[in-house]
């Protein structure tokens, strides 16, 4: 990929740019009107697509060219240069495209393209009504492919959450932080939800689930016949199970009541202490540091996630989170919790209004259990998502499916992860047969500095750095062996991406 300078940027690309300006797998950025686009150069092809990514406004023009996809630096997601769509989660919405003609060895940008219109589907073979348990990442994405996919049945979606489908994970980080204003959080308005004809059925819990006769039961007692099924439940915080553990000040931090209920908390919190030094818990000891409340981490080990990054990067997290005040105990447990305090395995006793406990999650597989499918340490599926039972789809947390890349079962508690997979499934619910075989992405992000992570390492034998973690612009590369298993990057964004597209090149392993 190469980019242009920045005085490019006021190009004018309805009057043309020179052919040779462009490059194969080039971007050039310009302007049509009052809009910012980017020119794409693919072999003796050329696409003019909108500049900023539609997640969180990623600049485009810094990612990569793959294939016939444009993919943003900042969280991986994908657009088809050829008619803007969304090739990769968690973009919701696609590209703007323009009309690109080429004239006297110039380069013109003309009209606006018109949106693709769903395609139309043959009703035999469609299922006659989908309902997906779970208003999450993957619910939601299967519910929106759905339609965009042309299905004109009807569309439940039950969730036990009381709020519409929300960007869980800005919970543990700009909206905790207070940085983020809350009319960001939901994904879609319930104008969207309305005009696509999906019901989405907050506060319901569904009970229970009968695969032979293809019902589900929900928590009020009513029930509702479904064609196809969607599971994805998700995943619960675990709790601790100490004495003072059911204080009112002892929290998790999953749902947005659960993070709204910190925030209230924060008006009279100086001091708080944070059990685990995970996702969850780290992020949200930064955001909670950006409030100006004091922090305290108790954490097993003595690197903050060290089982995921190695303990380089475990290091370089906890000099950074030290450099904004927060005080970690190592190798330490919480043994008690009162009123105003903490006691640690350790003897020290730390004073505390709010204690948050982010020591990991459990996935929500007691429905699938009840209806008898298979389970492996999760929803055991295949290549194509579906359950044991005809019909029904797993997808998200709850998911162990068969991993091309690695060459085992594997479940990832990961939002894109997530969304990529409630597409595939609801595609396969309308025939497709597609396989899953998306490499796993996260980011985690702790003030200024974030970490983007592709592939899967759940053990490795060594970690190779390349660059100066101290600094904050390095990449680890887990491998077993002679396999390359995942890298994180911290200030590599394109190196990122270039891994992912790695990844997807390589052979599967057998």
């Amino acid at each position: 990929m190469s980019k242009d300078s920045s005085a490019a940027s006021e190009r004018d690309f309805t009057q043309g740019v020179p052919l040779d300006d462009i490059a194969d797998d080039g971007i050039l950025t310009g302007q049509v009107g009052d809009e910012s686009v980017l020119l794409v150069r693919k072999g003796g092809e050329l696409f003019a697509v909108a500049a900023t990514c539609t997640h969180y406004g990623g600049p485009l023009a810094e990612g990569l060219v793959v294939g016939d996809t444009i993919r943003c630096p900042w969280h991986h997601a994908a657009f088809c240069l050829r008619d803007g769509q969304v090739a990769h989660a968690p973009a919701l919405d696609g590209l703007k495209c323009w009309r690109v003609e080429q004239s006297g060895g110039r380069a013109f940008v003309r009209e606006a393209l018109p949106a693709e219109a769903p395609p139309k589907l043959s009703t035999a073979k469609v299922p006659v009504s989908v309902m997906i348990i779970g208003g999450g990442a993957a619910g939601n994405a299967a519910a929106m492919t759905l339609r965009s996919e042309g299905y004109e049945g009807p569309i439940t979606v039950w969730s036990a959450d009381a709020s519409p489908p929300y960007d869980r994970p800005n919970l543990s980080k700009d909206y905790l932080a207070g940085t983020a204003d809350p009319a960001w959080l939901p994904l879609r308005s319930p104008e969207f939800y309305a005009e696509q004809r999906i019901a989405v059925r907050c506060d319901q819990r569904v009970v229970q689930i009968d695969p032979a006769s293809k019902t589900l039961a929900l928590a009020n007692g009513a029930h509702e016949h479904y064609g196809a099924l969607l599971l994805a439940t998700g995943a619960t915080p675990i709790r601790l199970a100490i004495p003072g553990a059911q204080l009112h000040h002892v929290m998790v931090l999953r749902s947005l009541a659960d993070c709204n209920a910190l925030i209230a908390r924060l008006a009279t919190t100086r001091r708080c202490v944070v059990v685990g030094a995970g996702f969850i818990g780290l992020e949200a000891a930064a955001a909670l540091r950006t409030r100006g409340v004091e922090v305290h981490v108790v954490m097993r080990g003595t690197h903050p996630m060290e089982k995921v990054l190695g303990a380089a990067l475990g290091d370089m997290l906890k000099k950074l989170h030290e450099s904004h005040g927060v005080v970690f105990h190592v190798d330490a447990d919480v043994n008690e919790i009162t009123a105003t305090s903490v006691k640690l395995s350790t003897g020290d006793e730390l004073p505390a209004e709010l204690v948050v406990a982010g020591i990991g999650v459990t996935p929500e597989i007691a429905l699938a259990q009840q209806a008898g499918l298979a389970i492996d340490r999760g929803v055991a599926v295949n290549e194509y998502l579906q359950t044991s039972a005809a019909g029904v789809y797993a997808a998200g947390d709850i998911a162990r499916w068969p991993d091309p890349h690695t060459g085992q079962r594997i479940r990832v508690e990961h939002w894109v992860v997530a969304e990529r997979q409630g597409v595939v499934a609801a595609r396969n619910m309308l025939g497709k047969q597609q396989r899953f075989e998306a490499v796993p992405f996260f980011w985690t992000q702790h003030y200024d500095l974030a970490i983007n992570y592709v592939g899967h390492a759940e053990g490795w034998d060594r970690v190779d750095i390349d660059g100066d973690p101290v600094a904050h612009v390095c990449a680890a590369t887990y491998w077993r062996g002679n396999q390359r298993l995942a890298v994180a990057t911290v200030g590599r964004d394109l190196e990122s991406l270039r891994a992912e597209a790695a990844f997807e090149a390589q052979t599967p392993v057998q």
